[in-house]
């Protein structure tokens, strides 16, 4: 086998966390892109994202997806979501790569027939530009004939506060500063700009506010989309004080992210008397067999479970 590769970029990590720590987010996000009709309270199965790539030579390469989980609703859907900060095409050759393994992985040989089913895939892309499509598309010619499938693309630039607020689209907020990214030096310089930019930022923390009081949303899940939002504008905004201390300032993120982590470790420990504890004994099971190294193993369960280094270390 080869070496482990983890390559990841600030906002891969905000991606993936909302999708570990507030999961149900993704359903209005699934419904949006595909046309489907979710309520948003189906159960939401992930899959390992760790799949191993075979090469030439007999080694193989492993790639990580960003998220590959089934929804069971009255039909069980499996899907492949990608986050790409900008248009970048070689994403056709990473999904059909990735695509091709998740189907493996749950294939099936019945008689002499292996039977694959591909996921449902779509791109979330961060920027866009005037050439960026609505959908990506791989053709495939085989001996049996010509097929091909479509890959959504869904725009995050796109859409408006208002928008996200009204499709439950609250998997958005924490990229909504992406909008604004190409007017940071007028921000810097223009006041009232500035002001508007703020303003914008405070109707997005007082919805927030009423989806908790409506039960909506948790005290966590409210925590997390907060401290998600001021992670991304710590890395787009790095060079534009202005802009990364006023919206920074609106949202409130060091007395939220405090918070954020006082919740998830409550819920944690309530979570483990429940039984989640034998959760985290399957996925170390399930990575052992993968043949994933220990200290890899270890660093996984520590973020999808939110343990210390020595809470982890007793179930390797």
């Amino acid at each position: 086998m080869g070496d482990v590769r983890i390559t990841s970029t600030p906002y891969d990590d905000v991606f993936r966390t909302l999708l570990n720590d507030c999961s149900q987010l993704v359903i209005p996000v699934i419904n949006e892109v595909f046309g489907e009709n979710y309520s948003g309270k189906e159960e939401i199965i992930f899959s390992p994202n760790e799949h191993f790539l075979n090469r030439q030579g007999g080694n193989e390469e492993e790639r990580i997806t960003d998220s590959s989980f089934k929804i069971v609703g009255k039909e069980t859907k499996k899907y492949h979501l990608e986050c790409q900060s900008s248009t970048d095409n070689s994403m056709l050759v990473r999904f059909f790569e990735y695509d091709t393994q998740i189907a493996l992985d749950g294939g099936e040989i019945r008689g002499n027939v292996l039977h694959v089913a591909f996921p449902h895939s779509a791109v979330l892309y961060l920027r866009h530009n005037a050439s960026t499509p609505d959908k990506l598309k791989i053709h495939m010619d085989t001996p049996g004939g010509s097929l091909g499938y479509g890959i959504p693309v869904m725009r995050s630039q796109r859409y408006t506060v208002k928008e996200i607020f009204e499709k439950d689209l609250l998997f958005l907020v924490p990229f909504y500063i992406f909008s604004h990214e190409k007017r940071f030096g007028e921000y810097e310089k223009d006041r009232a700009g500035l002001e508007a930019l703020k303003k914008e930022y405070e109707q997005i923390k007082a919805g927030l506010e009423r989806l908790l009081e409506r039960g909506a949303i948790s005290a966590y899940m409210r925590c997390t989309i907060i401290d998600m939002t001021n992670k991304v504008l710590e890395h787009i905004a790095a060079g534009y004080e202005a802009v990364r201390e006023g919206v920074g300032a609106v949202m409130g993120g060091k007395v939220l992210e405090y918070e954020a982590k006082t919740i998830k470790r409550e819920g944690i420990e309530q979570g483990i008397e429940q039984g989640i504890e034998q959760g985290i004994k399957g996925t170390v099971s399930i990575l052992k067999n993968l043949g994933i190294p220990s200290q890899v193993i270890l660093i996984k369960i520590q973020e999808q479970y939110g343990l210390s280094p020595e809470g982890a270390q007793k179930y390797l």
